[in-house]
């Protein structure tokens, strides 16, 4: 039987913090979570100098991202990112609070319809269920919007009724109320449910 030199690799701890920006984590533990490993696992990988072959394979797999970018550090994270994927910072909707919740990636052709792409866009996890949301708009109008009320943030229908009102439904007991007395944080544009 062969022995084989495996060449130490001492810069493993950037490679991953590449797979941690591919998958558009926010730290650490969501990786070693997302791998199924202990935290110390994680720690431990990042301490010892040996490629870690096998997250960058996964990563290649579930996320698309570049090899030489991953290996290496060269050339652009994903092929055609900038023609084709749209990066989104992604917030969990827990409680009527936001917690960011690291990055998701779209393709362009599902958020466009034809029309513009978002000015401001943003992506809310609420359970299993996914809104890409536009904060930069002129007016408010009828449809699905993120609103804060009374401190506490949910997606909401509006609809417009005279004189500066809206009806509010989506959650609960459905009521009327000034425009004023909402936060009104952005447009639903896109929904993405699971069933």
């Amino acid at each position: 039987m062969g022995t084989y030199d495996f060449v130490s690799c001492e810069n493993n701890a950037e490679v991953l913090d590449r797979i941690i920006e591919a998958y558009g984590f926010s730290s650490k533990i969501m990786l070693a979570e997302h791998f199924n490993m202990a935290a110390s696992s994680l720690s431990g990988r990042y301490k010892r100098s040996i490629f870690p072959a096998d997250m960058v394979i996964r990563c290649m797999h579930e996320t698309g991202a570049n090899l030489e970018w991953l290996a290496f550090g060269t050339g652009h994270p994903f092929d055609h990112e900038k023609v084709d994927i749209l990066k989104l910072p992604n917030h969990r909707l827990v409680d009527g609070n936001l917690k960011q919740s690291g990055h998701i990636m779209f393709d362009k052709v599902m958020l466009t319809n034809g029309a513009l792409l978002p000015s401001d866009p943003v992506s809310i996890q609420e359970d299993k269920d996914y809104y890409v949301i536009d904060r930069k708009f002129a007016d408010v109008f009828d449809g699905k919007w993120l609103v804060d009320i009374e401190g506490k943030i949910s997606i909401r229908e509006l609809t417009r009724i005279p004189i500066k009102r809206v009806r509010v439904t989506g959650a609960g007991i459905p009521f009327d109320c000034d425009l004023s007395d909402l936060t009104v944080l952005g447009r639903v544009i896109k929904e993405i449910k699971d069933y």
